[in-house]
């Protein structure tokens, strides 16, 4: 796949909720995940991290909803922007975010994504 094909699809994938066809049919099993420096899972290395990643993640959150952008593409990268509306489970603290990800293209499959966000506090 091309990676404005790749960054369609993904688009159109998890704007329809289907996050998980994304990573069995986009990524790359040695996807490198990065998060900031100061997040719990700053890197993630490999479809298993990648996906204890994303559990975390729902045992931490609850997603009322989600959007995202039109690509932006350049060569073997694309970049998208998140819009989220979650509730911490934690703390009950529900909140709206956004975020810039970045994603790089090898051999037709996502080998590394990188989020860009800030937190109130960091």
């Amino acid at each position: 796949m091309k990676t404005q094909e790749i960054a369609n699809n993904l688009v159109k994938w998890c704007n329809n909720g289907e996050y998980d066809r994304c990573y069995k049919e986009l990524y790359s099993p040695n996807i490198v995940s990065l998060e900031p420096s100061w997040a719990e899972h700053s890197r993630s290395e490999g479809m298993e991290a990648v996906g204890k990643k994303g559990e975390w993640w729902e045992n931490t959150f609850d997603v009322h909803s989600t959007t995202v952008s039109e690509p932006t593409v350049a060569e073997n990268w694309f970049s998208v922007r998140f819009d989220m509306d979650t509730t911490h489970k934690p703390s009950g603290q529900r909140s709206k975010s956004s975020e810039i990800a970045v994603y790089q293209v090898k051999d037709g499959k996502i080998v590394q994504e990188q989020f860009f966000y800030d937190m109130p506090g960091q």
